[in-house]
């Protein structure tokens, strides 16, 4: 009986240790709107692996990694990759826009504010480029240009795994009340 009790408390403890790590991992919100004036959020992108990519047209830094993005969003966009480019001030809409046309860039590019950045990071280092996962959690924070090996590293594994199940904690925990097999064998209550 004493051991039976005792499993059921590691159950209850492992769920509440399980709840609280999935809380302290929440999607990061934020609604912008982008260089053609349609409002947007990056909830609107679940499912998919987001690269938020802060730049500014005076940067040289960031001028030189843009032509890598467009590639990588070419390649893999199929994957579920997206880029969204957002500006780090002072930046005018109507430079922003040129920049963007002469570019080509074939992702979205938002006007940025300092707010914007800091719900991100403290980093005043442009670019930096915030790896965001399937759910909308933030994996990764890129300091400066983002060179193959680091997006082969930190992204590419994003893109082979596929979209979690959605369905909140109450389906997470159901799962995870019915996955615990291996902690009762652990506490040889023999169930």
């Amino acid at each position: 009986m004493i051991v039976k009790s005792l499993c059921l408390v590691m159950i209850v403890l492992y769920l509440v240790v399980t709840a609280m790590a999935q809380s302290a991992k929440r999607p990061v919100t934020l609604a912008l709107k982008d260089i053609h004036g349609e409002s947007f959020s990056l909830s609107d992108y679940k499912g998919n692996v987001v690269l938020v990519n802060f730049w500014a047209t005076w940067c040289v830094p960031c001028r030189t990694e843009i032509p890598d993005l467009i590639s990588k969003q070419r390649q893999y966009r199929n994957q579920g990759l997206r880029i969204i480019g957002i500006t780090y001030p002072p930046e005018k809409l109507f430079n922003v826009r040129r920049f963007a046309r002469r570019m080509r860039m074939n992702y979205r590019v938002a006007l940025g504010t300092k707010a914007s950045m800091s719900v991100f990071t403290s980093s005043q280092t442009l670019p930096v480029t915030l790896v965001i996962d399937r759910n909308g959690i933030v994996r990764d924070q890129i300091e400066g240009i983002m060179y193959q090996d680091e997006f082969d590293q930190k992204v590419m594994p994003l893109l082979s795994t596929p979209r979690e199940p959605s369905g909140g904690f109450a389906r997470n925990w159901a799962y995870t009340l019915f996955s615990v097999q291996p902690l009762c064998a652990l506490c040889l209550c023999g169930s």
